[in-house]
């Protein structure tokens, strides 16, 4: 699948920020920004509402405190029971390491796993860059081009009146 991107190249922070709140004023939809560092306000600006991943971090240690538990519980005290320094067989306070350690296990690789899946960052043999210079010292704003590409003249204009260096047309495939 083949998109048509217009790149908004910017040389400063502050001059990015004010850009991306007129261009969504003016009613475009902004794709993404792209810029070395993290910029303080940009999810403010885009309009990014606040990532739910620590509703699924919260179940995913549930998950695994209910794992260390029943494991433990089963192992000692039904499987396998033996009696330990004259303690009873399910002996929750002895299980508070094991179970602390599996939460932590299944919450980490959880997260990492949801983290990859829903940003699509998985392994593959090209990454797709909209520009290198965003890697280095350029912050580039990104907004995907309808199939007619004939609001690209217009894009420009409204880019360059905001404070762009360049703007640049750009092809990615997935």
């Amino acid at each position: 699948m083949t998109k048509q991107f217009a790149l908004g190249i910017f040389e400063d922070e502050d001059v990015l920020l004010h850009a991306v709140e007129n261009v969504r004023a003016a009613g475009v939809k902004i794709y993404d920004v792209f810029s070395p560092y993290p910029v303080h306000g940009i999810d403010d600006a885009l309009g990014i509402e606040r990532s739910r991943l620590p509703i699924a971090a919260f179940f995913f240690g549930m998950t695994g405190l209910a794992f260390a538990l029943w494991m433990q519980i089963y192992m000692l005290g039904f499987d396998w029971p033996m009696i330990i320094g004259g303690k009873p067989h399910i002996s929750l306070p002895a299980f508070v390491p094991v179970a602390f350690e599996l939460t932590v296990f299944f919450t980490c690789h959880g997260m990492a796993i949801t983290f990859f899946t829903i940003t699509g960052l998985y392994p593959r043999f090209k990454t797709p860059v909209m520009d290198v210079r965003a890697t280095d010292d350029k912050f580039v704003m990104a907004i995907e081009l309808d199939e007619t590409s004939s609001q690209f003249p217009r894009l420009t204009q409204l880019l360059r009146e905001n404070g762009a260096s360049e703007v640049n047309q750009k092809e990615m495939t997935n």
